[in-house]
């Protein structure tokens, strides 16, 4: 079950849980890249027009001044666009296949739907045929779309991340395995440690354990003290110093 607040809000929703800092980082993203998903951007095109692109990440207004504004729900959108990166597909080319999808699904957030996993591989293959498709989207869907077995699905690339998430009986995420980790397993689910990483076999806060290693304490009292082995700290310590070198 998810858990709500007692106005009946849904935490995945509502409450910023992350700066863009963070979910960049949780995602193996540059801070710039998730900012322009979560803010949107305005450039000028050739004719000299401003041209305003909306945010395809949810973002809410930070509760203080630097604070978090990434709830749960746009760290999960934020892996999925991350698993079309992977892909080789970047966002301009296939937003408007998103906007499709979208409104096809009938979700505010159809990125983080069961949907999108079961049939969006289907469906984005639907609009890549439209004669009224646009034409840089329709090229960047079908590097995303693999066949087989005779059926349309998504790419392997995209489906290893895809498989990272578990989702609630309202069809939208509530888990994140995070990616790029080789022997850990790493977490993040709004009902745990309000929704900060952490070492699935044990439950400790991933940023605890890190600290604790950049104070100086080796890798053996670690394990020792949270219940972790030496191979999955010492994986945890390389996949952060690579994301903040």
């Amino acid at each position: 079950m998810t858990r709500r607040l007692d106005t009946g809000e849904d935490v995945r929703l509502t409450v910023p849980l992350y700066n863009l800092a963070e979910a960049a980082r949780y995602l193996a993203l540059r801070p710039t890249t998730f900012g322009t998903w979560a803010g949107g951007y305005t450039r000028t095109a050739p004719d000299g027009r401003r041209v305003r692109k909306t945010p395809v990440v949810t973002a809410l207004p930070a509760p203080f001044h630097g604070g978090p504004t990434v709830p749960f729900i746009g760290l999960a959108e934020g892996l999925v666009l991350a698993a079309f990166r992977q892909a080789h597909v970047p966002l301009q080319q296939i937003r408007p296949a998103l906007d499709f999808l979208r409104d096809k699904v009938g979700l505010d957030h159809a990125l983080a739907s069961r949907r999108l996993y079961l049939a969006g591989a289907e469906l984005l293959w639907d609009y890549a045929q439209h004669d009224d498709a646009d034409p840089r989207a329709a090229r960047g869907v079908r590097e995303l779309i693999a066949i087989r077995s005779g059926q349309r699905v998504f790419a392997e690339v995209v489906e290893r991340y895809l498989r990272l998430i578990t989702y609630a009986d309202d069809d939208l995420v509530e888990h994140i395995q995070l990616p790029g980790y080789d022997t850990a397993i790493v977490a993040a689910d709004p009902r745990m440690n309000f929704g900060q990483p952490y070492f699935v076999r044990s439950g400790a806060p991933l940023e605890n354990v890190l600290s604790r290693h950049r104070a100086g304490e080796p890798l053996e009292d670690l394990a020792d003290d949270y219940g972790i082995s030496i191979d999955e700290i010492a994986d945890a310590v390389d996949v952060a110093a690579r994301r903040t070198g």
